[in-house]
């Protein structure tokens, strides 16, 4: 099969139908003091500046330099065997733009389409959750991952960009009702509340493919919403 035939089961057919399945850049500042006077002052005052900022401010602003960056937790690219290479829980891949990042959960190593849990083609942020029982985590043009404690804290916004991807509810974006408005008539928006990461069919609460304007509300209970291809929710109530 194709690795376009592996994309997002439900990606192309969004809106789900029947019982059960609802659609530091480092700045260093000095100020050099200058004036009339003995040179000899002159100098020794500019030995003591010279040697203050070899064991002050300057060394710690150096050794801020050098400080290497935390590894990801899990890279962008690659296949990653769940328990030995990467760890379970839930992970988020930030400002995919260009549409190409791809990620899979699988219960095996097989490689073939019935092996694949869940996937999804992700535009914007991502956001998945893989379990101990999972085998195989294989992500393709993602910018790398980072580990998401159980309970994060954040400052939710109140308005969300329609390419945004995934977010979190109560530290990404605040519940309430949002307003998407000028959306093309060809159905490209999509809209998902779900109740976790784990991208099943269980996982959705609700989605929609939306023309014209979208309107959603989004419960405080809810885990995440998802938004592709819309313009931007403003929060209304």
């Amino acid at each position: 099969m194709s690795q376009q035939q592996k994309q997002n089961w439900f990606a192309r057919h969004k809106v789900l139908t029947g019982a059960g399945a609802l659609v530091v850049v480092i700045a260093i500042g000095g100020a050099m003091a200058g004036g009339g006077g003995d040179d000899g002052k002159d100098k020794d005052k500019d030995k003591g500046t010279a040697a203050q900022a070899a064991s002050g401010g300057g060394a710690k602003s150096d050794a801020a330099k050098d400080k290497p960056k935390a590894e990801p937790a899990i890279g962008g690219d690659g296949t990653f065997q769940v328990g030995s290479d990467i760890k379970p829980g839930t992970y988020r891949s930030t400002d995919n733009t260009d549409g190409m990042c791809y990620w899979e959960r699988a219960k095996d190593s097989s490689g073939e389409t019935d092996a694949i849990i869940a996937n999804d083609n992700v535009m914007g942020d991502a956001y998945v959750t893989i379990k101990a029982s999972d085998k195989i985590f294989k992500s393709n043009d993602c910018h790398d991952w980072e580990a998401v404690p159980a309970k994060a804290s954040g400052t939710p916004k109140s308005e969300a960009s329609g390419n945004g991807g995934m977010y979190r509810i109560g530290v990404d974006l605040a519940p309430g009702t949002y307003k998407s408005t000028g959306n093309a008539n060809d159905a490209t928006c999509y809209w998902e509340r779900s109740k976790d990461a784990l991208h099943g069919i269980d996982s959705i609460i609700a989605n929609e493919n939306v023309s014209g304007n979208g309107v959603v509300t989004i419960a405080a209970g809810d885990g995440y919403f998802k938004t592709n291809g819309c313009k931007n929710w403003k929060k209304t109530s």
